[in-house]
């Protein structure tokens, strides 16, 4: 089986909802956090990103966890908690929003 033709161009192409979700403003900042480190909790994530309400966080994660790009994973323990890490397709998008957010900084006027 060959792989799918992609169109980022065309409406109807899942790849434009995934480019949507990874350059919106949460969905960028949620994979450079998770990038950070192996796995993160909700709390940990909620902390490191200035300014995202709790139900954007959670809409954010579970959008990236529906794209294969965020896994998600319920530990029994008590109290129970949930782990959030990048998926091998997480990471490859991850570096690429990494090295854009490294552009932008790099291209920013200098501050006086």
């Amino acid at each position: 089986m060959s792989a799918p033709d992609y169109d980022v161009f065309a409406t109807q192409c899942p790849s434009r909802e995934t480019l949507e979700l990874v350059t919106s403003r949460w969905g960028t900042l949620t994979l450079a956090a998770l990038a950070a480190g192996d796995t993160a909790r909700f709390g940990e994530l909620r902390r490191q990103i200035d300014g995202i309400s709790d139900k954007m966080l959670s809409q954010t994660l579970k959008q990236l966890v529906a794209g294969g790009l965020v896994s998600r994973v319920e530990h029994d323990s008590l109290p129970q908690h949930v782990e959030y890490a990048l998926t091998d397709a997480g990471r490859t998008v991850a570096t690429s929003v990494i090295a854009l957010v490294q552009s932008i900084y790099r291209t920013q006027p200098t501050l006086r």
